[in-house]
């Protein structure tokens, strides 16, 4: 008996199906073994991910409460712990390495040792994998111990390009810098220097203090220069 186009319809929907069940099930025993690994393994993946996170997370944190420990004792005239120390120089974040370098060097300038505490903040100088702002204070601070042993120009050469009006530093590394032109007789340069820092808003008060009253020994009113106003030609 002939199918109805309905019937003829219906058949071919149940056969359609019957062969998409068909490849379903050959698909899935060639590759379910497969997909099911590739499941587990995407699982343990993401829960490897998560450990991690909260692994490093947990690192971070107690790192971050040893830096403050390091540091309060540190600030306040102490000795922090050598384990919390080496502890922040192991730590993958540059920023806790730099001042576990500068707290060592500090506790060495401390207790006398100049040099070990110089060649400390050489190092740091050096250390490329550091931050610029790090390295340039470690620089600032080897020249300053050095200071006596070096000469003028060679503290110029170093610290010139840190000697900047409105760089960070400026305060620090300009009063090392001016100090080093009037010992090569350089008054023309150094006056200009202490008077600029005696300006700054940004350098720290006692700097701008001392560097006034530099600036009034060679003649320069740096008060005057503070509050000058430009004149229209």
């Amino acid at each position: 008996m002939a199918l109805t186009p309905q019937n003829s319809e219906a058949f071919m929907r149940e056969v359609d199906d019957a062969v998409r069940q068909d490849q379903l099930l050959t698909f899935w025993e060639r590759y379910g073994r497969w997909l099911a690994m590739l499941l587990v393994l995407m699982l343990l993946a993401f829960g490897g991910w998560l450990y991690w996170q909260h692994y490093s997370r947990t690192q971070s944190e107690a790192v971050s409460e040893t830096a403050d420990t390091v540091l309060d004792a540190a600030m306040g005239g102490g000795t922090p712990d050598a384990k919390q120390i080496d502890v922040l120089s192991q730590a993958s974040q540059p920023g806790y390495r730099a001042t576990a370098a500068l707290v060592k060097a500090g506790i060495a300038a401390r207790k006398g040792d100049a040099k070990a505490a110089a060649a400390a903040y050489g190092a740091m100088a050096a250390d490329t994998k550091l931050d610029q702002p790090y390295r340039d204070l470690a620089l600032i601070r080897q020249t300053a111990l050095e200071y006596d042993s070096l000469k003028p120009q060679q503290v110029v050469d170093r610290l010139k390009p840190l000697a900047v009006e409105g760089a960070p530093w400026f305060g620090s590394a300009g009063e090392l810098v001016a100090l080093a032109y009037m010992k090569m007789g350089k008054k023309d340069l150094a006056g200009p220097m202490f008077a600029a820092m005696a300006k700054d808003q940004n350098v720290p008060q006692t700097i701008r203090s001392r560097a006034r009253q530099m600036a009034g020994v060679m003649g320069i009113d740096a008060v005057e220069i503070a509050t000058e106003e430009p004149t229209e030609g």
